[in-house]
């Protein structure tokens, strides 16, 4: 198994598909990072020398966020909406919906399971 960014990828698979699993890496950034070092999208990642294992390494390093890094910076953009007291911070903190969905029903991924409310009957 290769070891890119703390995260072994898979070894069967291509190598664009595979380096999708390194959370920050989609698949238009694999595609770019594969065009960037001339590795061909068909190869698989066991068929990878080191080198070019190493050169996939440095340039995610040098060029890409990811992983520790971009979770840290996602929770301290959410941190500083919640400090700032915004909607979208307010929202945050109340564990509902940011982006405007509706809550009178569904955004139970949200909400968590459904509570029962004593007494109320039809």
């Amino acid at each position: 198994m290769a070891r890119i960014a703390g995260v072994n990828i898979p070894t069967g698979k291509r190598v664009p598909i595979a380096l999708t699993y390194i959370t920050g890496i989609g698949p238009r950034t694999a595609d770019t990072i594969c065009e960037a070092l001339k590795i061909d999208p068909a190869r698989r990642v066991n068929q990878l020398n080191d080198s070019e294992v190493l050169a996939i390494r440095e340039y995610i390093d040098a060029n890409v966020t990811v992983e520790g890094d971009l979770r840290r910076e996602v929770t301290m953009n959410i941190k500083r909406l919640m400090d700032l007291g915004c909607y979208r911070g307010l929202r945050h903190r109340k564990g509902l919906p940011v982006r405007g969905q509706r809550t009178h029903t569904n955004a139970r991924t949200r909400k968590g399971p459904a509570k029962a409310i004593a007494g109320k009957k039809k």
